[in-house]
């Protein structure tokens, strides 16, 4: 008899891979999944994340800029907050895919400051099999972050192409069972 262990795909013997992720068959509009761990937002992810994106606005990491503005201190850089979000959710929704295929609707209803801990959670709004690859979905989720607090700090909608059962790259054998 096969050990089935979650979130394992049994490979030979005693040998098993992580398999995290969803096939397309897997997905059910309506479930609402809850994501976990959190992430605090620490000063160094702030800062290093604006500077290498580039962004130049001094909110971001002049403290003396920033507490000139409503906000009183800085904001954590908001494309930070949307790469940390989409991140947390991967391992639950496309750590399988094969392709992003858009994000709409981002909206950002409250600040993120430095410390602040942020959770996330998918809905899935819907799914439908792709017109071009038969061994593929599409899969349209809601991604909600929210702070320590409950105040939603992200909301977007994304699309991603999902594999159907057998056709991930993780159902390839790998090159060598050492």
């Amino acid at each position: 008899m096969v050990r089935r262990l979650m979130g394992m795909k049994h490979i030979d013997g005693q040998r098993f891979r992580e398999d995290p992720g969803l096939y397309f068959e897997d997905f059910e509009v309506g479930d609402l999944y809850e994501h976990w761990p959190g992430r605090t937002v620490t000063e160094t992810d702030n800062i290093w994340f604006t500077n290498l994106t580039m962004n130049t606005h001094p909110l971001h990491f002049d403290l003396n800029y920033a507490s000139q503005t409503e906000f009183e201190k800085p904001l954590v850089n908001s494309t930070l907050t949307i790469a940390l979000i989409a991140g947390m959710s991967v391992s639950s929704t496309s750590q399988k895919a094969i392709a992003n295929l858009g994000w709409e609707e981002v909206k950002l209803p409250s600040p993120v400051f430095v410390g602040d801990t942020l959770y996330a959670e998918s809905e899935i709004l819907g799914k439908r099999e792709s017109k071009s690859r038969p061994t593929a979905g599409i899969v349209r989720v809601k991604h909600t972050g929210k702070n320590q607090n409950g105040d939603a700090v992200l909301q977007m909608t994304r699309s991603f192409l999902a594999p159907r059962q057998g056709h991930a790259a993780t159902d390839l054998p790998w090159p060598s069972k050492n």
